[in-house]
């Protein structure tokens, strides 16, 4: 465990009064909160102290020590090399967060969610401010809490905040302001803080339904360039699947929600102007061929690859699927919908154009998008 600001401060004070020159205190965490302390407790030391919190919460611990006046930080020589549980390789500290770089006027950016390791964020936005010279580096926060955890990180370092599943529409109401497209949807993943302001914003939108009609457009099929008029079918009714069907119902579609909680589904599907089916219909859904198909669940995601949420006999009557996945880049699902003849779209292209948004909402420069896209294309 971690203890309470107090206790880690009483005990620094009696390692150093015992004539250490440098004090070394490490700690569990048990909520990505608890690292707050620590870094308080850094902060204020009067000796050059060590203070790290193992545990996967307690990762930023040790990619933010620069930046906090830490004495240094551990990196493994390797994966599967780790001295202690959530240390990074050495690699990753110098390469990917540039700990060797950060200095106290470092801005701290980061996802938010739970699962969080398997994101590709750090890799595209470290990259990102390496390239246009900007003084940032991008964390992940496996976070339990959504309001607490931004009550604690409420100093102005912590710029801003990528948000994922499952704290989307948590996120919203933890906003002081909020963009209107992302009011409309009633989710959002990105936040920057502004005059002391949590601002919200998506970029999901945009992203998902620019990424399927451009999939379209670029098919040999030209009378499937258009969404609108179209049945457009979306498995979940979280933040990711509230984005893809207000956005399609924005291009004229016919949108449908299917969801494992019927009650969800029924009322976003009451928002948008949509139709409700239970989850376990899907497999038997098939008014109209030529559909699209968008899955913003989990379903799928590494380490479940062998999961799908919907049998491959039912492609057939699908245009495009596309799927919010991007872990592995080809999910069981989008590998049977091409076996099935359908457009597949992954949710990478998704991903690469909503961390594009991003980046420009946190920075207020122009994104390096060769770059960005270069480089997800290389870690998929």
């Amino acid at each position: 465990m971690t203890p309470s600001l107090g206790e880690i401060g009483s005990l620094i004070a009696r390692i150093q009064s015992i004539g250490a020159d440098v004090v070394k205190i490490v700690t569990t965490a048990e909520k990505v909160t608890d690292v707050a302390r620590v870094f308080h407790a850094v902060v204020h030391s009067q000796v050059p102290t060590i203070a790290l919190v193992m545990g996967p919460k307690g990762l930023i611990s040790r990619l933010l020590a620069p930046k906090f006046g830490g004495f240094l930080t551990f990196g493994a020589l390797g994966v599967g090399q780790e001295s202690a549980p959530g240390q990074p390789t050495l690699l990753q500290l110098t390469q990917m967060y540039r700990v060797d770089r950060m200095d106290r006027d470092t801005k701290v950016f980061g996802i938010v969610g739970n699962p969080v390791g398997h994101s590709k964020g750090p890799i595209i936005h470290n990259a990102a401010f390496q390239e246009i010279g900007y003084n940032a580096v991008y964390v992940p926060y496996l976070v339990d809490d959504m309001r607490e955890f931004l009550e604690v990180y409420s100093g102005s370092d912590f710029s801003g905040f990528s948000v994922t599943i499952p704290f989307k529409e948590d996120a919203l109401r933890c906003c002081d302001e909020v963009d209107p497209i992302a009011q409309a949807i009633g989710a959002v993943n990105t936040i920057i803080r502004r005059d002391g302001k949590l601002i919200g914003y998506n970029t999901d939108c945009e992203a998902a339904i620019s990424a399927i009609e451009d999939a379209l457009r670029e098919s040999r099929h030209p009378p499937e360039k258009s969404l609108a008029g179209r049945l457009f079918v979306v498995i979940g009714a979280g933040g990711a699947g509230k984005a893809l069907a207000f956005g399609a119902k924005q291009k004229g579609a016919r949108v449908v929600i299917a969801n494992r909680n019927f009650e969800r589904a029924k009322v976003l599907a009451k928002s948008v102007g949509a139709e409700a089916i239970p989850l376990e219909q899907l497999d038997s859904f098939q008014p109209e061929s030529g559909m699209v198909l968008a899955n913003t669940t989990s379903v799928g995601m590494h380490p479940n690859v062998q999961d799908t949420p919907i049998c491959k006999d039912v492609l057939k009557a699908y245009s495009l699927v596309f799927d919010a996945v991007y872990t592995p880049r080809v999910t069981r699902l989008l590998r049977e919908a091409e076996e099935a003849g359908a457009i597949a779209v992954s949710g990478l292209e998704m991903f690469i154009r909503q961390a594009i948004g991003q980046f420009e909402i946190f920075t207020g420069q122009q994104a390096p998008k060769g770059l960005m896209r270069e480089i997800i294309t290389q870690n998929a």
